[in-house]
C-alpha cells in the first residue's frame, strides 16, 4: 500500500510482430511488462495479490478480449482492463466501457496514447489497493502500539519487550514526535511495576525557580505561602515508574540534586531534614545528543551517564518510509472511530504527500495529517511538501534505501554491498554524500 514500487502491465496479443512492439514501448516508458500470446495463458498468471493492469486485444483465437474481461471483471471488478480494437469492435468496446472496462484503444493507436492509458490505470489501480488496504487497518488494528515492520521498529520492539521486564533505568532517544513516552509506557506497562504510578515529568516545561518544588517537594513551612508538606513528582512515582520526558531541557541548576536521586535512591524535599527512601524505576527521553550537549557543558557529564543504563533509539520516520502506509491506515481508522466521519477514500493527492513529503514532525505530524484528511479539513487539497527537484528525491531515496539495507545487514559493509548490487566505491561515494556511516547501524556493546 501507498508503495512507490513497480506495478506490472500484462498485455495480452495473440499478433507477435504487435505484441514485442507494445511490450517494448512500455518498456522504454519504464513501464514493467509481461507479454502473453493468449488469454489463457494470462489469465492463468493473474493471481489474488495482482497489482497490477491489463492491456488486451480483442480479437483473438480461444479466449477473446471481451471474455478475458469478463473472467477478470469476476475475479476482481475493480481490476483495470484496457481493450484494444479495430475498427469493426469500436461498438463492443463502448459496451464493454459501460460494464466497467478502464479504456479501449482503436487501432492503429500512437505509442504515447497507449503509454498515457497505462499510467492512468496504474495511478487508478494504485488508489483502489490503497483504499483496499485502509479498509483491511481499520478491521484488523495492529498488535503493537509501536506501529512498523521496518527492521529498525522490528529490533525496537523486540527490546523494549526485552528491557520492560530488566529493573534497569532507560534513555529513551528520538526526535521530536517519534513517540518516546509511547516507548517509556510501553516500558512501564510490560514492568513487574505495572500495577504502580507512572509519573511523567516534562522536564523543559518546568520553570526553573519551581522546579525543585515539582520535582522534590517541600516541607511545612519550608517555602513561601507553604505551611504544609508537599510530596514532589519523585516521591509520588515511588515504587512505580518516573519519567523525565525531555531530560535535555532540564535547568542545570537542578541536575545535581536529580543526580543524587538517581545515585542514592532517595528524595531530600526542600527544606526537609532526613531524605527519604525511593523504589522507582527512571525513564528519561531525550530529543537531542545528551552526550554533545554534555560536551558542551549544557548537560551534566556525571548525570549522562548515570542516565545512560540501558538505552534505546526511536528512528525518525524519514529513515522508515516503508512503515509510512501502515501508520497512516492506522491512524485514519483511529480518526474514523473518534470522529465518525466514515467513507474516507485515498486520493491521488494525498497518496503523493505520503511519498514525497519529508515528515520532520514525524509520526505525530503523520497522525495529524491522517485525522485532517479524513476532517477534509484543507478541503481536498493537500498542504504542499517541501518541493524537491528531481535529482534532490533520487538522492533522498538512495539514502533510504542505504539505510534500510545498513538496517537489515547491522552495518555489515560487505553485504549491504553485496545485497544493493553496487560496486565498493560507488556505495561508499553514496554513503558520503547521505553522510551515513555503517558504525552508526552496528549493534552497540
Amino acid at each position: 500500500m501507498i508503495g512507490a514500487g513497480a506495478q506490472a502491465v500484462f498485455f495480452v496479443d495473440d499478433d507477435a510482430p504487435l505484441r514485442e512492439a507494445n511490450a517494448q514501448t512500455l518498456e522504454l516508458a519504464g513501464l514493467p511488462v509481461r507479454a502473453f500470446a493468449d488469454a489463457a495463458t494470462a489469465l492463468a498468471a493473474i493471481g489474488p495479490a495482482f497489482d497490477g493492469v491489463v492491456v488486451s486485444d480483442i480479437r483473438m483465437p480461444g479466449m477473446d478480449g471481451l471474455q478475458l474481461f469478463a473472467r477478470l471483471r469476476a475475479m476482481d471488478p475493480e481490476l483495470p482492463v484496457i481493450l484494444i480494437t479495430g475498427h469493426a469492435d469500436v461498438p463492443m468496446a463502448v459496451g464493454a466501457l459501460r460494464d466497467g472496462a478502464f479504456d479501449f484503444l482503436p487501432k492503429p493507436f500512437a505509442a504515447d496514447h497507449l503509454v498515457a492509458s497505462v499510467r492512468r490505470a496504474l495511478a487508478h489501480r494504485r488508489l483502489i489497493l490503497d483504499n483496499r488496504a485502509l479498509r483491511a487497518a481499520a478491521a484488523s488494528p495492529p498488535d503493537s502500539p509501536l506501529i512498523g515492520d521496518s527492521p529498525a521498529m522490528v529490533r525496537l520492539r523486540e527490546s523494549v519487550a526485552q528491557v520492560a521486564r530488566a529493573e534497569v533505568d532507560v534513555l529513551v532517544e528520538g526526535e521530536t514526535g517519534t513517540g518516546k513516552e509511547l516507548v517509556a509506557a510501553m516500558l512501564h506497562r510490560g514492568s513487574a511495576r505495572a500495577a504502580r504510578p507512572f509519573i511523567a515529568v516534562n522536564c523543559a516545561a518546568l520553570p526553573p525557580a519551581q522546579a525543585e518544588i515539582e520535582l522534590f517537594g517541600h516541607a511545612a513551612d519550608a517555602v513561601p505561602y507553604g505551611r504544609f508538606e508537599r510530596a514532589g513528582r519523585i516521591e509520588a512515582s515511588s515504587r512505580g515508574t518516573l519519567f523525565l520526558d525531555e531530560i535535555d531541557g532540564m535547568p542545570l541548576e537542578v541536575q545535581p540534586r536529580l543526580l543524587r536521586v538517581l545515585e542514592e535512591r532517595e528524595v531530600l524535599p526542600v527544606g526537609a531534614e532526613r531524605p527519604m527512601p525511593l523504589d522507582l524505576r527512571v525513564i528519561a527521553s531525550a530529543k537531542s545528543d545528551l552526550r554533545e550537549l554534555s560536551r558542551r557543558g549544557a548537560f551534566r557529564n556525571d548525570l549522562y551517564f548515570r542516565l545512560n543504563v540501558v538505552r534505546l533509539s526511536i528512528p525518525p520516520l524519514r529513515e522508515r518510509r516503508s512503515d509510512i502506509a501502515q501508520l497512516f491506515a492506522a491512524f485514519v481508522a483511529e480518526a474514523v472511530t473518534q470522529t465518525g466521519q466514515g467513507g474516507f477514500r485515498m486520493t491521488d493527492a494525498v497518496r503523493r504527500h505520503l511519498l514525497d513529503h519529508d515528515w520532520p514532525g514525524n509520526v505525530r505530524e503523520l497522525r495529524n495529517f491522517a485525522f485532517s484528511a479524513v476532517l477534509n479539513l484543507n478541503d481536498g487539497a493537500v498542504p504542499v511538501a517541501q518541493h524537491q527537484s528531481l535529482p534532490d528525491r533520487i538522492a533522498a531515496y538512495e539514502a533510504m534505501l542505504l539505510r534500510e539495507t545498513l538496517e537489515t545487514t547491522r552495518g555489515n559493509v560487505a553485504r549491504a554491498i553485496e545485497l544493493l548490487g553496487i560496486p565498493r566505491k560507488t556505495f561508499y561515494d553514496k554513503m558520503a554524500r547521505a553522510g551515513l556511516a555503517a558504525a552508526q547501524f552496528r549493534p552497540r556493546d
